[in-house]
């Protein structure tokens, strides 16, 4: 029967350390916290909450206190958690790892809460590499990654996160770029380190600083990375962000071939040709169409987890409200009514799933 330990790094996690390790604890045989430097009481908490804790000097490099982290236990699974992360629901497939032989990496769905202007708290899931047979170590100074060959599976967990709430970001934001920084000081070229760079300053409201690195990471992509979807995203919505509508077009016009079954590329055309129309008044007869077809086409296609970084409801409720403020806007109650009934249904359809 294969044994599965809980591996985790953590510093300064006082705030949400014992949510994580209460979500698992009696699932796992083994509960390891390795502190890489904690001034408050995470250690403590790990502990009375039944983890071994282990001290680590950080060097920067997330990689190598990941792999420390691992190589403290045996076990043949390892799944790897962060402090602000905790196990909502499918522990049942947690336990059927017991009778599996552990030659594959499992695919876990992370959904991180993220706070948006207009909308409150949204949930955006993403299928993270977070079940490790044993061997298998990580690489990366930062958003380090399994390196491994071995088959990749999804599993049916339910993992939420916290840490992108405006609250937990500001306190980890500056240790982020500046490993990024140092990162790509040592591989310029790197597209990925770049994308990562470039969504650093964007979620930090720094769009001038993200758009050249976005636009690095684009010329460097290859179509196929399970980045690259997020990375269209952003750079749409920070173009917006600089008011540069016309390139933007010019990229999703070029981007589309591409996500034709993704939900959130077209709410986000439908929000860049919004603002453009404000913007430009003049041409809201232009654009108003093509807003009204872009978030129809996004209601269309439905919700698409299986896509990295979908943010739930733009398949659905979102676009469906969005569709009611615009048409509520243009004096047709009776359009209007209809999506904000069908924006209620469908929110009480996923909150009934959830």
């Amino acid at each position: 029967m294969s044994s599965i330990a809980l591996v985790m790094i953590a510093r300064d996690e006082a705030r949400c350390i014992a949510r994580c390790l209460d979500s698992v604890r009696g699932r796992v045989d083994e509960m390891w916290v390795m502190d890489t430097g904690s001034t408050d009481a995470t250690a403590a908490i790990a502990q009375a909450h039944g983890a071994r804790v282990v001290p680590f000097v950080w060097s920067e490099h997330f990689a190598l206190a990941r792999n420390a982290a691992l190589a403290l236990t045996r076990c043949d699974w390892r799944l790897v958690l962060d402090a602000d992360e905790w196990l909502a629901g499918g522990s049942e497939a947690l336990a059927a790892l017991r009778g599996q032989v552990p030659d594959w990496l499992g695919l876990v769905p992370v959904t991180s809460l993220i706070e948006t202007p207009h909308a409150g708290v949204q949930e955006a899931p993403n299928w993270l590499p977070r079940l490790l047979p044993r061997g298998v170590c990580y690489e990366g100074r930062v958003h380090e990654q399994p390196l491994s060959t071995l088959p990749r599976r999804r599993l049916n967990l339910r993992v939420l996160h916290d840490g992108y709430l405006p609250q937990q970001m500001s306190r980890k934001g500056a240790r982020n770029r500046h490993l990024l920084q140092l990162a790509l000081q040592a591989a310029p070229d790197d597209g990925y380190l770049n994308y990562q760079l470039g969504k650093d300053h964007e979620v930090h409201g720094r769009f001038a600083e993200a758009e050249p690195l976005y636009a690095r990471a684009h010329g460097l992509v290859d179509p196929q990375a399970v980045w690259r979807h997020d990375l269209v995203l952003r750079r749409l919505f920070t173009l917006k962000k600089l008011c540069r509508f016309e390139q933007a077009l010019v990229l999703a016009e070029a981007e589309l071939p591409l996500w034709p079954h993704s939900p959130d590329f077209f709410f986000t055309l439908g929000d860049l040709l919004l603002d453009w129309a404000a913007a430009e008044p003049a041409r809201a007869g232009e654009l108003l169409p093509m807003i009204d077809t872009s978030w129809r086409r996004a209601v269309d296609i439905g919700e698409a987890p299986q896509l990295a970084d979908t943010v739930r409801g733009r398949g659905s409720y979102l676009a469906s409200h969005n569709l009611s403020v615009l048409h509520a806007g243009l004096g047709d109650e009776a359009q209007a009514q209809g999506w904000r009934e069908r924006a209620a249904a469908q929110r009480a359809a996923q909150a009934a799933q959830a």
